[in-house]
């Protein structure tokens, strides 16, 4: 037994421990040869992507506020979704939506959007009853374009 307690030798089970020092042996052979090996991993021709950097921000956690702010979505009414009723939001959220030219989608589907964005968003930081409210927001909107709840 190794000094883990379990029935383990060089990384396989006891009874696999030939092929794993014929694995080793192999390895340190190829690498005599001058061929490189990824330690027992084959190559692929997948492709590397780069990742991406992240930018320098005053406060990098509130990215969703510069979502918020410089968005093509729509133009929405200042704090809407922190202050108005689940009427109010609708109806906003429909005007801006139904007003706006820079939306990709039909404007159901931008105000919907938006207004899950909000609520996603914010989490488990959103009390109980600001949730129940912008669910009920999202059963006017869905009445107010004529869409079934």
């Amino acid at each position: 037994m190794s000094a883990l307690g379990g029935p383990f030798f060089a990384g396989g089970w006891l009874e696999n421990d030939r092929r794993v020092s014929d694995m080793a042996t192999a390895s340190k052979s190829s690498k005599s040869k001058g061929k490189s090996t990824n330690s027992g991993k084959r190559n692929t021709t997948r492709q590397k992507h780069a990742r991406a950097k992240p930018k320098q921000h005053s406060n990098p956690s509130r990215w969703s506020h510069h979502v918020m702010e410089t968005s093509d979505a729509m133009d929405i009414e200042h704090e809407i979704f922190k202050e108005g009723s689940a009427q109010e939001i609708a109806d906003s959220l429909k005007k801006s939506s139904t007003r706006s030219n820079r939306r990709k989608g039909t404007p159901f589907q931008s105000a919907m959007s938006m207004l899950n964005f909000y609520i996603n968003r914010a989490g488990r930081n959103l009390p109980k009853s600001r949730r129940t409210t912008l669910d009920n927001a999202k059963k006017r909107l869905r009445e107010a374009f004529g869409r079934k709840p």
